[in-house]
């Protein structure tokens, strides 16, 4: 083939692989991935220099699970291009998901070192961290990725579930509650941040954000459960029984429910009521 052909190959395998990627990207679907790969294989026959088509490659092989080929090919893309930041990022990712922490935390730092506000690598490396339980090297990591990125929603929740698992419980309760003013219907994090107020024994505000959980789930039995509880500890039986009430309406045959609404019941004396819900749970058991 004389070059000019050659050199208009190789345009043409470039432009192809882009928008390849481009729906990988998007559609996150196999078989586009697999057309991916070949179509970056193609590219490489016929540039073996292109650190590009290599790490577009072992994206889309990460992509479809293929871990140790992702890896191989993220790594000559950094041999043919030792600064490549964003190879030592997908090669610390693909790392991180075979559960090599160690080896993420080295790609991730060298991503920062040649890329020093690289928030993607900071969140990562944040992840690594916790992995390895060096909850504190994890938390600054988040907290740079915040500065960096104030709107970054998934560093907020990651640092605040560290603060919960540290007993910060405050620190967490405010990092979630950054999370639910970026994104008010995020269920899992109202769950979270009243699990933290349990801790602190706010229990007005353990049943606002139970509430607010059944409110964008209604199917959540468990958010029953534990707004009852909370209902429960402030001496408002009245409440409890209700929400236990509904809990067994959602999951009628849990013994759970009947027993727990049966020591309301008791504990306000009806111990007729209490009766049937025992016996009631006992059935179920």
């Amino acid at each position: 083939m004389d070059p000019y052909h050659r050199v208009c190959r190789v345009a043409l395998v470039l432009v192809l692989a882009t928008f390849a990627h481009a729906i990988i990207d998007q559609d996150n679907h196999v078989l586009l991935a697999s057309d991916n790969i070949a179509i970056y294989t193609e590219t490489i026959r016929s540039d073996p220099n292109n650190e590009s088509a290599y790490r577009n490659r072992g994206i889309a092989y990460e992509k479809r699970g293929k871990h140790d080929k992702a890896i191989k090919d993220f790594t000559e893309a950094i041999r043919l291009d030792p600064n490549y930041v964003s190879a030592y990022q997908q090669r610390g990712y693909t790392y991180g998901k075979k559960g090599e922490y160690d080896k993420a935390i080295e790609d991730y730092t060298k991503a920062i070192q040649l890329k020093p506000d690289y928030v993607r690598a900071y969140y990562n490396r944040g992840i690594a961290y916790e992995k390895r339980g060096k909850r504190n090297k994890a938390i600054k990591d988040f907290t740079q990725a915040i500065r960096l990125n104030p709107n970054d929603a998934a560093a907020y929740r990651n640092r605040g579930d560290i603060y919960r698992k540290k007993g910060d419980y405050d620190k967490a309760i405010e990092d979630f509650t950054e999370v639910i003013r970026l994104k008010p219907n995020y269920a899992v994090v109202y769950r979270k941040r009243g699990n933290a107020y349990i801790r602190v024994g706010e229990h007005d505000k353990v049943i606002a954000d139970y509430t607010e959980v059944i409110r964008l789930n209604p199917d959540d039995t468990r958010a029953y459960i534990e707004r009852s509880l909370a209902y429960q500890r402030k001496g408002d039986y009245d409440k409890a029984i209700e929400s236990y009430t509904e809990f067994i309406r959602l999951d009628p045959n849990n013994a759970e429910g009947y027993s727990l609404r049966g020591w309301v019941y008791k504990n306000k004396g009806d111990l007729q009521k209490a009766k049937a819900d025992f016996d009631k749970a006992k059935s179920l058991r």
